[in-house]
């Protein structure tokens, strides 16, 4: 029965390899490790706006393929978190190559990081970055008690008449047991875990591919072996605590209360593991680690196109051919070369601008923290990014969308000062607004923060821009066919500025009101008319000047 049960999980690992977890996420303990850990060392740390504007959860969903909690959490971490530097990377991908290639060797290491799948391992990194409970001021006389209970019992068949005092000694006893109940259950779940990734820790570090990794691991894995013996009364708790009725539950409950051994223990763990955090910590990174690498072996061998990128440390130039979004279906492809200026997309709605926006955002991400690219080949800076998409008014907090693109704009200004390269991304600039100073703003931002070696992906439906910005911007266009029924989008991204305009023929086609369409029309060639005069007029003005 075990050996066919054992089968079974050994097929279903095999089948599932390269395909999408189809799991239930719970974000809020996915995201536990990464929210409370200290990522100053980072390179650059996506903020929730960014994360917001690309669609950061779906995109999480889509590549975690990890088979414990901590590898999920994890990778989390190293999506939110760009790395300084690269030196990681030639032993990972060698890594990714022994677990695809060696199916025995990956299926044997997930089935040892399954163990860790439950859903208390989430708590896990409570016990290294939180703050522990610290025992009450009269902790001692816990100790007291406990100690008073001991003696009666041993002296009892000397001295009967101690049975009246430890019966209200008890009656103490169970007040401070059940008072500690609370402070039980916090680790009830975490502690047990701790044990459980040690353990799996030391097999794993026992295969010498994974040695790497972290050579000196077996010194911090020494380190909590050292409180094994008092964790492994939680991992006990651990497995009864669910059943109430059974008979040892009862005879140890009463044991527990006359000793007041879970107060005891608890705050005795506590106190060591607090000195424990960074070896803790360290366990959990190495796990963590060879969980993402399995799941980035995963990825790839369930698409049909990736690539592994050139990360540019010194030249700010971003290259692609066949870049796809991994989250649309049957996803166009596009190529682009970006070298020294930055690009200014036009089309209309609907035709694909902001899609490759994310396309090619999604793809930094990706290529700085997993080494995998969505397509045929990449080259990419280690550029921070930024982004002001998905804008929307805050009402709560009484800001109206115009004000709160002004404040992320601004902080994408403050942020083009620095030395280090950016990658902004921005959707149809300050559409909050008027024309006349949506286009002077615009112009004005746009060429402040194509400075500074820092490259810009923006969408307008600003043709006057596209004039405006041609020393410092290349120009590219989506666009339509309409015929005399229907619109269809190719999707290709096209280099120039977009020169047909079909918004008007759009609304013939969905049947508006002959009056309003021919209206629309004559408008449109009148306002042509003015802005075609006030080109040749500031030719003239110029020529004027230059003589």
């Amino acid at each position: 029965m075990i050996f066919k049960r054992k089968k079974k999980e050994i097929e279903r690992l095999k089948a599932s390899f390269g395909k999408e977890k189809d799991d239930a996420f719970k974000f809020k303990l996915i995201s536990k490790y990464f929210k409370n850990k200290d990522n100053s060392n980072s390179f650059h740390v996506l903020s929730d706006k960014t994360c917001n504007d690309l669609d950061f959860e779906e995109l999480f969903m889509f590549v975690d393929r990890t088979s414990s909690k901590v590898g999920q959490q994890y990778l989390y971490q190293t999506l939110r978190c760009m790395p300084s530097d690269s030196k990681a990377t030639d032993l990972n991908e060698s890594l990714i190559k022994n677990l695809s290639e060696d199916v025995d060797f990956r299926v044997k290491t997930q089935m040892l990081l399954e163990k860790l799948k439950k859903e208390d391992v989430y708590y896990l990194p409570s016990i290294f970055q939180e703050e522990h409970l610290e025992p009450p001021k009269w902790f001692f006389a816990i100790r007291l008690l406990s100690f008073t209970s001991l003696l009666s019992i041993l002296l009892l068949p000397f001295r009967p008449e101690l049975f009246l005092l430890l019966i209200p000694v008890f009656i103490v006893n169970l007040g401070i047991h059940y008072w500690n109940k609370r402070n039980l259950y916090q680790y009830v779940g975490s502690i047990p875990q701790l044990l459980r990734l040690n353990s799996i820790a030391v097999q794993l570090h026992k295969e010498d591919r994974f040695k790497e990794i972290n050579p000196d691991l077996n010194a911090a894995i020494q380190v909590i072996d050292q409180v094994r013996s008092r964790m492994s009364f939680f991992q006990l708790e651990e497995k009864i605590q669910g059943d109430f009725e059974v008979a040892f539950w009862a005879v140890l409950e009463i044991l527990k209360t006359t000793f007041l051994l879970e107060p005891l223990l608890l705050f005795g763990v506590l106190k060591r593991l607090n000195t424990k955090r960074k070896e803790i910590e360290e366990v959990f990174s190495f796990v963590g680690q060879i969980d993402v690498l399995i799941s980035i072996a995963s990825i790839r061998h369930g698409l049909d196109s990736y690539c592994i990128p050139v990360i540019n440390d010194n030249e700010v130039e971003i290259s692609s051919t066949d870049v796809y979004h991994p989250l649309i279906d049957g996803c166009v492809t596009n190529s682009i070369a970006v070298k020294d200026k930055s690009v200014l997309l036009t089309g209309s709605n609907m035709s694909g601008k902001t899609s490759f926006i994310r396309t090619m955002g999604l793809n930094l991400i990706t290529g700085l923290t997993l080494n995998t690219c969505f397509a045929k080949s990449m080259s990419m800076p280690r550029a921070r990014i930024y982004s002001a998409i998905r804008i929307s008014d805050d009402l709560m907090n009484d800001k109206s969308y115009y004000f709160e693109e002004v404040l992320t704009i601004k902080e994408m200004i403050d942020h083009s000062e620095s030395l280090t390269p950016n990658l902004f991304l921005l959707d149809e600039i300050f559409k909050g607004t008027n024309t006349v100073e949506r286009i002077s703003a615009g112009k004005a931002v746009l060429s402040s923060l194509s400075k500074n070696k820092n490259i810009v992906l923006v969408s307008t439906h600003d043709i006057e821009l596209t004039d405006m910005l041609g020393d410092e911007y290349e120009l590219y266009h989506f666009s339509e066919i309409v015929t005399d029924s229907q619109i269809d989008f190719d999707y290709k991204l096209k280099e120039g500025r977009l020169k047909n305009r079909n918004a008007i023929r759009i609304l013939q086609i969905n049947n508006y009101p002959d009056e309003v369409i021919n209206e629309a029309i004559e408008l449109s060639n009148q306002l042509d008319e003015i802005a075609e005069s006030n080109k040749v007029r500031q030719s003239l003005r110029l020529a004027s000047e230059i003589v």
